[in-house]
């Protein structure tokens, strides 16, 4: 398994991003008052976010979009939220042709 997350996973994404967690305490408060009583909109701001970084290219904001995901999963605020795991059939794929199906040709 770590062999895997060794190319698989970045630790240092994770860093990152929890650094951004802990200034955005000091700057905005803590996630539940914030988000956990809807006066902020975590989906809005990564929208946001992730419209940013297509215009700039600047991979900050892709650490902003992880966490305001985990946020909107930690206090959701979508009416229907509710957590499903999907197999393949439920899964919207990746798009175009990958790795594993070249494999198979």
């Amino acid at each position: 398994m770590s062999d895997i997350l060794r190319t698989e996973y970045s630790d240092q994404f994770d860093q990152l991003r929890k650094n951004r967690m802990i200034v955005s305490f000091h700057k905005y408060g803590p996630v539940k008052s914030n988000y956990g009583e809807h006066l902020v909109s975590a989906i809005d701001n990564l929208e946001k976010r992730l419209e940013l970084y297509k215009q700039t290219g600047n991979t900050e904001y892709l650490l902003d979009v992880a966490n305001f995901a985990m946020i909107e999963y930690m206090y959701p605020q979508h009416e229907k939220a509710h957590f499903k795991g999907t197999d393949s059939k439920d899964s919207p794929g990746l798009g175009s042709m990958t790795y594993r199906d070249i494999e198979k040709l």
